[in-house]
């Protein structure tokens, strides 16, 4: 009689998978553990503990349901330590001729299992598809048919119409599909944002923080003031003190950043989405729900149900459609390596400075945060994709790859070309002046472009604009913006370019130019 081991990952944790749903009695679940998959880029320490702790908590609810469970920890003498070899020693150890698994969510990963599922050496394996989202594989390539230029907008517009989610019959509520308008406070009329719940930790938890504290002392981050939820009730108890002290907040001021505050009006679900404690359709229909029933305004509601109805949905759909060449897109030609400032902190913009220790301490930073500050530094600094989008990978506790690489790659350094976003989301000192209140404890002035108190962002910005000119220059939305450099007098020019070289010169680089950090490249 034939017998399946059914995988299942780290990032699956969610009793809603197939491979659970239809396992027969004398099925195996394994759940492992192993080293590689905390190194092939160094892991934030709350990252991997967060991902361990849920993993063990999950098997003890299969188990309490009546499944056979192998679980694999990190310390046992046998493991492997490489995930399709420690997969394959506990189904021979069992007597399984079959793995079944679903569909990872790294193309990198995926790609290992498919070679080993067609060189028909050991057990077979058999890969499903991921049921937990609102947009398939297929669907989406589906809605790609014929598109040259996809944009997220109308695939927005697809999804609420597919789902009915914020509709009346064939019309968005509110008459209009996109509050984005209304949600763009700056910080400085922000009331006193909610605290985070606190997670007990029991012995389970603990026992995780002391083996991740032994294992990858080495990695960027602190495991002190962990707080990620490692079980549903956790992740439920998160996802309701969003909808009740958050959520009608969240809207107005999602752009917005705190000197102080990591997490504002955000959520912090991310995390427990993505590696399956909630499901997207549940979160999406608590925030409805609350604008239903007059607890949230809708402009919030629709912000937030458009950043998992549309763009995890959007991103994910374009990670699949187009790997694995998408991740050697380089359009800028962009050959620096990472600053080093992103591993130590140690930088005088204080916007930059506080993001990376924020990254440090929660293994999180929220959106704007990574797209406008990070993420900007990064892009008017020349940086290779590989080293950011490694970077991101490895330092934030709800980043994995299908979600990571076309949000950096693409939206941040605009290195696909403007395929994700239409226009580079670069930006001078003022805009992080207008919405965050860092520049006032920064030793650098916003208002100044050339000098030595001038911001770095403002001489690195118009640096920016000026080399990549051919490419960028006839983009309908950055006309304007090219109009004011090419009034500019040849002298101001040039003192602006010598302001952004000078000051590139001051910083330390992780690695040669052109190298990633931990490259994860992608080689046929």
């Amino acid at each position: 009689m034939s017998k399946t081991l059914r995988l299942v990952l780290g990032d699956q944790l969610s009793l809603t998978l197939p491979i659970l749903e239809s396992a027969p009695e004398n099925a195996v679940i394994a759940l492992c553990e192993v080293d590689e998959e905390g190194r092939y880029v160094p892991h934030h320490p709350q990252k991997i503990a967060m991902m361990l702790a849920a993993m063990r908590h999950f098997a003890t609810t299969l188990r309490q349901r009546g499944f056979q469970v192998h679980y694999s920890s990190l310390d046992d003498t046998d493991n492997a330590q490489q995930l399709i070899p420690e997969a394959e020693r506990v189904a021979q150890l069992h007597g399984c001729d079959e793995i079944q698994v679903t569909l990872p969510g790294e193309w990198r990963l995926a790609k290992a299992i498919e070679s080993r599922r067609i060189s028909r050496v050991g057990p077979r394996w058999r890969v499903l598809e991921d049921t937990r989202f609102f947009c398939s594989r297929q669907r989406f390539a589906q809605w790609m048919e014929g598109r040259k230029r996809p944009r997220m907008e109308d695939f927005y517009r697809m999804m609420r119409r597919h789902t009915g989610m914020l509709m009346e019959e064939d019309a968005p509520v509110g008459g209009q599909w996109n509050f984005d308008h209304d949600n763009r406070l700056p910080i400085d009329d922000a009331p006193p944002p909610p605290s985070a719940p606190r997670h007990r930790q029991d012995a389970l938890t603990r026992e995780v923080l002391a083996l991740v504290a032994t294992h990858f002392a080495d990695h960027f981050g602190t495991l002190a003031g962990f707080n990620w939820p490692v079980t549903r009730r956790q992740a439920l108890a998160d996802l309701r003190h969003f909808i009740t002290h958050a959520l009608p907040c969240f809207g107005h001021y999602q752009d917005a950043i705190s000197d102080k505050s990591p997490y504002l009006f955000h959520s912090r679900l991310s995390a427990a989405l993505n590696i399956g404690l909630l499901l997207p359709d549940e979160v999406c229909k608590a925030a409805e729900d609350a604008w239903r029933r007059g607890a949230a305004p809708l402009n919030a509601v629709e912000g937030f149900i458009r950043q998992i109805l549309g763009w995890r949905e959007y991103v994910r759909g374009i990670y699949w459609h187009h790997m694995p060449d998408y991740k050697r897109d380089n359009r800028l030609a962009a050959e620096r390596g990472l600053p080093a400032c992103y591993w130590n902190g140690d930088t005088d913009l204080r916007c930059l400075k506080r993001a990376i220790e924020m990254t440090h301490d929660n293994a999180y930073a929220h959106h704007i945060q990574r797209l406008m500050v990070t993420g900007n530094f990064a892009l008017l600094c020349d940086v290779r994709p590989a080293a950011l989008c490694d970077w991101y990978l490895a330092v934030y506790a709800d980043a994995c790859e299908w979600v990571e690489l076309p949000n950096t790659l693409g939206m941040v350094l605009h290195a696909d070309g403007g395929y994700l976003g239409s226009k580079p989301y670069c930006a001078s000192g003022k805009y992080i002046d207008r919405m965050s209140d860092h520049c006032t404890q920064c030793r650098y002035d916003p208002r100044q472009s050339v000098g030595d108190d001038a911001c770095p962002f403002n001489a690195l910005y118009w640096r920016f604009l000026e080399r990549h000119a051919d490419p960028l220059a006839d983009n309908p939305r950055m006309r304007v913006i090219y109009g004011t450099l090419n009034k500019m007098s040849t002298e101001k020019r040039r003192a602006l370019r010598e302001q952004a070289e000078t000051f590139l010169d001051t910083l330390t680089w992780t690695l040669p130019y052109g190298q990633g950090q931990h490259a994860t490249d992608y080689g046929e």
